[in-house]
């Protein structure tokens, strides 16, 4: 993902996750050491689990049973074992098997989000055909090596990534929304917002006071002409382009938050935010962001 510096210079490289709400986590990716370990862990949870499940067949079957009967049998434990685990345990756990739980491990998608059955699944079957057993690791050890975020071949195809759980933490306050939209802001429709304009929107609140104010104002009208195209109603008369852009991304993350349910740290309503006597006051009375 490259990001473009507003002040006029050349994209960079970065390796970051983007939230809902534009917020820009630190990526702090699992080692491949680490992530060989609980694999390690989990292949000897699958073993077990395989084992209990030949004890039925073996019982069932005897020794007058037919080979290919044995043999679908056996195919079928396998794929319940080493699909089945971990599209399964994943699936349910949002992300975690049980190495990765040992390890403080967790797979998400590329936009942070939990993963789903359709992820997970696709890295339980590209982790058996592709990946790991029927290649012994080659493939899986080539590709996480050669790629910038440490993805497997599974990852890439199901849109993911391992991270250290602990890891992501904000590099830059959220933004606050205007007193004096929060009526407003209740009513728009917003879902239709890109992620990476919601980004470049965050990019420019937080750098707000660095840009030079010809160049500020002008990037401001660009971005928030580039919103008003997915956020609808309007906003009132003669608001200023910084207020309007904070106060889309200030109701998008309470959206957001509101999906998920309530957290452990306060959560902004609608009406949250308020003006900073210390600071100059913009047009219509607004304070620009801090």
């Amino acid at each position: 993902m490259k990001r473009r510096h507003t002040d006029g210079q050349e994209d960079i490289q970065v390796s970051e996750l983007v939230t809902g709400e534009a917020v820009v986590l630190e990526l702090r990716l699992a080692r491949p050491a680490t992530r060989a370990l609980a694999l390690g862990i989990d292949a000897l949870v699958e073993l077990v689990i395989f084992g209990l499940l030949m004890i039925p067949v073996a019982l069932i079957t005897g020794d007058d049973a037919s080979e290919s009967l044995i043999s679908g049998l056996v195919i079928a434990c396998l794929a319940l074992t080493f699909v089945g685990y971990t599209t399964t345990i994943e699936t349910l756990t949002r992300g975690k098997s049980v190495g990765k739980y040992a390890l403080g491990l967790r797979v998400v998608r590329d936009d942070g989000g939990p993963v789903r059955f359709r992820q997970a699944f696709v890295r339980a079957m590209c982790g058996v055909f592709v990946d790991f057993f029927v290649t012994s690791g080659c493939v899986g050890f080539i590709t996480a090596m050669l790629s910038p975020k440490g993805k497997r071949v599974g990852d890439m195809l199901a849109g993911t990534v391992v991270l250290r759980e602990r890891a992501p933490k904000a590099q830059a306050a959220l933004p606050q929304m205007p007193p004096e939209l929060a009526s407003w802001a209740v009513r728009i429709e917003l879902s239709t917002l890109p992620d990476q304009l919601a980004l470049s929107v965050r990019s420019y609140l937080a750098r707000y006071h660095e840009l030079d104010p010809r160049a500020r104002d002008a990037l401001g009208d660009q971005l928030a002409t580039s919103v008003a195209r997915f956020v609808a109603p309007p906003p009132p008369v003669g608001v200023p382009a910084w207020a309007y852009l904070t106060a889309v991304l200030a109701e998008r993350r309470r959206r957001d938050l509101d999906r998920v349910g309530p957290t452990s740290g306060p959560t902004p309503g609608p009406t949250s935010g308020s003006t900073d006597p210390g600071r100059p006051t913009g047009s219509g009375g607004f304070a620009p962001p801090a």
